[in-house]
């Protein structure tokens, strides 16, 4: 086993996954969205039927593009503070093998 450190995070690079694995993630929650207003809508009638699937189309295109948006800034800061911190601290070390 080997120990390595790591010194420093790409900031944008961090941030790229980030909003990839977050927008992934929100694509998911909006499809579940999407099957909770279809369900309670067509239990309303045709007006909510309506509205069920204009709030689930707007949740399934909506929701992957806020969360990778979040996720991109989240990874961004997350990626300024972790290089701050080695930077005073020191490397995060890891074992290899």
């Amino acid at each position: 086993m080997v120990t390595r450190h790591i010194n420093r995070v790409g900031v944008f690079s961090l941030g790229k996954i980030l909003a990839a694995v977050y927008g992934i993630l929100g694509l998911i929650f909006g499809a579940l969205i999407t099957l909770m207003s279809l369900g309670m809508g067509s239990i309303m009638g045709s007006q909510g039927a309506f509205a069920g699937i204009m709030f689930g189309a707007g949740a399934i295109i909506a929701l992957p593009i806020f969360y990778g948006i979040m996720g991109f800034i989240g990874g961004v800061i997350v990626a300024l503070i972790f290089n701050a911190a080695t930077g005073i601290i020191g490397g995060l070390e890891i074992d290899v093998e």
